[in-house]
């Protein structure tokens, strides 16, 4: 006999306490891992998620908005896969309005008003991006010149207006046309032989990382149980019917243990083949296949390139992005078939050649290899039925249910997570008997309730709070509104208010915050995703490692041997990729980037 469920009660959820305040709810402590643990290990969730990427990090959020009681287990760590290696951008794809995909322009646009002005505007900001107009100076070539910018022009204002339609808000300015001087005043390492104006127009930046993150502990501040390096290992099924997950804690030498669920969700990008092959002993298709897809970015300093705006760049097979980010250039993407390990993507030297060769063409003065500073390679998970090309194969989202109980969401983009969270969330809710819609839509995630406020008070905040402006403003650009959580840190343990070693830009504070309270395990989790010192600092994270293993140590109980056995496993994790970026294909390439073990599962941790 199936359980009642109780009302939906606004946003509280039917897990947590309502005398806990919403922040102490949402952190992801030590403590909370346990008891979370403990959680897997006794109740019987509505909704089980697998994968704590953007989408299954969106799912939990929506599933616990609607009073469901929600669960979340992820392999490694928050946003480790696909979701930490994007270009960083909230957008509706420009390119998609070019081929007439217009619902998915349409849909994008509606998200990224939605994340600009209401859901996370303290991680949501507008990027000036150019579109060079390319072609001849002479006479007789105004006739092309003309109609490639009413091309382009038509193009980005219907971009725009779509988003004025659709945009709940828009939070982004209008487009601009620019004169050949014009685009040169704005990014003068422009070519003036490749271009003859521009037309600037604006999107959403992100750090992909750091919004799955605040996704994950909104959605635990509503009572979701999140549990990272815990790797789903089997389906626990009745007849046809799956009734949960078998799952192996990585962090311990415990034995796999059952976590009940009445609905699981799959959220897993480029691993959905997995929990397909879970399902193989009962001959049960997915009804979907996905592909993988390599993207590739290249990392330089601000001071390689000058400008003020991002490009947009047409390419062969894609688009190529150069947009600024903080004091560097993110230079990407490639869009290339992978079938090997998904887990560490690995980028190759004709990668790297590639995007710099791309690059070169609209530039006064080449960029080279010694001019990186970091490099990163994700996965995108493809929608696939047929032997086409990845850049070819469709960006929309399909839910599947291969088998009751069980349901699978895969495609989609990182600007539409919520939209792909509400649809297979809508469908477990079918399941549930419940009827109470979405309302993500009008939920704001953590650190966006007062930002518009605190952004404009903060000279006389950080007066207040005895801190510099610039770092009051760093703060409230990662953490909104938590930010004074940080600056309590620091007024409790002064030496937090330190830079870390290695990477100025960057306090101590946020070491220590994200181990105790935003659920990182382990020393990769903080250099590469809470923050970006991996790819932003020419050491890639090598010389803040030893400062960033001490704080996080006091935080988790490392003793001398684990502190010293992370560090190794990072300064090991590094070079795999530098001498992978050396070889020549993706076979030498992934070779190399596999000399490196996974930390996860090494050793059990003192936690």
């Amino acid at each position: 006999m199936r359980e009642t469920l109780r009302p939906a009660c606004g946003y509280r959820g039917q897990v947590r306490d309502p005398a806990v305040s919403r922040y102490t709810a949402s952190e992801l402590s030590p403590e909370r891992r346990a008891a979370d643990l403990r959680r897997l290990r006794s109740e019987r969730f509505d909704v089980l998620v697998i994968g704590g990427g953007v989408t299954g990090a969106g799912a939990a959020l929506d599933a616990a908005s609607r009073g469901l009681k929600v669960a979340l287990v992820e392999a490694r760590d928050l946003a480790s896969g696909t979701s930490s290696r994007s270009s960083k951008l909230i957008h509706g794809g420009l390119r998609y309005l070019e081929q007439l995909e217009l619902h998915l322009v349409q849909e994008a646009l509606t998200e990224r008003g939605l994340l600009a002005t209401r859901l996370a505007p303290h991680l949501v900001r507008p990027v000036p991006i150019l579109v060079p107009l390319p072609g001849g100076h002479s006479p007789r070539e105004f006739p092309g010149r003309a109609w490639r910018r009413a091309y382009y022009g038509a193009g980005v204002a219907a971009y725009d207006a779509f988003a004025g339609l659709f945009g709940h808000g828009r939070g982004m300015p209008l487009h601009r046309h620019l004169s050949r001087d014009g685009a040169r005043h704005v990014f003068p390492s422009l070519r003036p032989d490749v271009v003859t104006g521009a037309i600037r127009y604006y999107d959403g930046q992100v750090d992909d990382a750091r919004l799955v993150v605040t996704l994950a502990r909104t959605a635990a501040s509503l009572g979701a149980a999140v549990v990272t390096s815990a790797r789903a290992v089997g389906m626990v099924r009745q007849a046809r019917e799956v009734t949960g997950v078998r799952v192996r804690d990585l962090e311990s030498r415990a034995d796999e243990f059952e976590v009940r669920a009445r609905t699981v969700i799959a959220a897993t990008g480029v691993w959905s083949d997995d929990i397909s092959a879970m399902l193989g002993d009962v001959g049960v298709r997915p009804g979907l296949r996905v592909r993988a897809s390599k993207g590739v970015h290249v990392v330089v300093p601000r001071s390689a390139i000058t400008g003020d705006a991002g490009l947009i760049l047409r390419t062969a097979s894609s688009v190529l992005f150069v947009l600024p980010w903080g004091g560097h250039w993110i230079i990407g993407t490639t869009d290339t078939d992978w079938q090997l390990d998904r887990d560490h993507p690995a980028a190759s030297a004709r990668d790297i050649e590639y995007l710099l060769d791309q690059l070169n063409t609209v530039l006064d003065r080449p960029v080279s290899t010694s001019d990186i500073e970091g490099v990163y390679a994700g996965l995108r998970p493809l929608l696939s039925g047929e032997a086409e090309p990845t850049s070819k194969l469709s960006r929309e989202h399909a839910v599947v249910e291969p088998m009751l109980g069980l349901m699978l969401v895969a495609g989609g983009k990182y600007t539409t997570y919520r939209v792909m969270a509400a649809d297979v969330v809508d469908r477990a809710a079918r399941r549930l008997g419940v009827r109470v819609p979405s309302r993500t839509a009008d939920l704001p995630l953590l650190g966006a309730d007062g930002y518009a406020a605190m952004w404009r008070d903060r000279l006389d905040l950080a007066r207040r709070h005895g801190v510099q402006a610039g770092v009051l403003e760093h703060l409230l650009e990662r953490y909104g509104t938590l930010a004074p959580q940080l600056i309590a840190m620091i007024h409790a343990e002064p030496a937090l208010a330190a830079p870390l070693a290695g990477a100025p830009e960057y306090l101590a504070a946020e070491v220590a915050y994200a181990a105790r309270v935003e659920g990182a395990l382990h020393l990769d989790d903080v250099l590469t995703r809470r923050t970006r010192i991996s790819f932003e600092t020419p050491h890639r994270g090598t010389e803040s490692a030893q400062h960033a293993a001490e704080i996080m140590g006091s935080v988790l109980g490392w003793d001398a041997d684990v502190r010293a056995r992370e560090v190794e496993h990072y300064l090991a994790r590094v070079e795999a990729e530098r001498q992978s970026q050396k070889m020549p294909d993706d076979a030498t390439a992934d070779a190399a980037r596999l000399g490196a073990p996974d930390v996860r599962g090494a050793s059990p941790l003192a936690l």
